[in-house]
């Protein structure tokens, strides 16, 4: 295979990761390659067994599009940093320490990450700045992630967990790191996770809200 088609491969491996299931028409605009290429790529994945087809529901006249998706080794091409060894070791502490062992390991973690979000974000002047430095923070460790305008809101979205494992294991850090996002943040906004893996969505979506803070009225004597 040309690297050329390699790279045309990874590029609809990584599309399909990011945005769902998709047709070979939409991959073909959304990657600017014709569709006859697409269908040359995809079938190679097929039979690499990296994605799979499923016909999209009927809303009408017409034949239903194939649409494509990642099979488990798909999603096993992306990294999941040292995914075995940090669950052996999450088994470990657990059958040492108890669950208390897991909570000062979590801490452990949401402290370290704490500072380094804090001080990347210190000089951000409004909340979206710092949501789009939180993004950016997220997607050097590997979670390609992105900020996105919603209305008033801001979305931070995850489309890969590197420690998706791990988080299995152990939801905590899936709390921690909800937790650390709203500390970050500030209090001027409002987290709330609406979409997450571990609960069989295909990424992780947080939406942020700009708080409404109460203001005491000042009493006139």
């Amino acid at each position: 295979m040309s690297l050329d088609n390699v790279e045309t491969s990874e590029r609809i491996l990584r599309q399909l990761k990011t945005f769902g299931p998709q047709g070979s028409t939409a991959l073909a605009e959304a990657l600017g390659v014709s569709t006859e290429a697409i269908r040359q790529q995809v079938q190679k994945l097929l039979d690499e067994q990296l994605i799979a087809g499923e016909q999209e529901r009927s809303t009408g006249a017409g034949r239903p599009r194939q649409l494509w998706s990642l099979t488990a080794a798909g999603h096993a091409r992306f990294p999941d940093a040292h995914a075995q060894l940090a669950v052996d070791l999450i088994a470990s502490v657990r059958a040492l320490f108890g669950e208390a062992g897991i909570d000062q390991l979590v801490d452990a973690r949401r402290e370290e990450n704490r500072r380094q979000y804090l001080q990347t974000t210190a000089s951000a002047r409004t909340l979206a700045d710092r949501v789009r430095r939180l993004a950016a923070i997220r997607e050097r460790e590997g979670y390609m992630a992105r900020a996105e305008k919603d209305g008033r809101d801001w979305l931070l979205i995850e489309d890969h967990c590197p420690i998706c494992s791990a988080a299995q294991a152990c939801q905590g850090f899936c709390r921690a790191e909800l937790e650390l996002f709203q500390e970050v943040l500030g209090e001027e906004a409002s987290v709330k996770r609406e979409q997450h893996l571990l609960a069989g969505a295909r990424r992780c979506v947080y939406r942020i809200s700009l708080r409404k803070l109460v203001q005491t009225p000042v009493k006139l004597s």
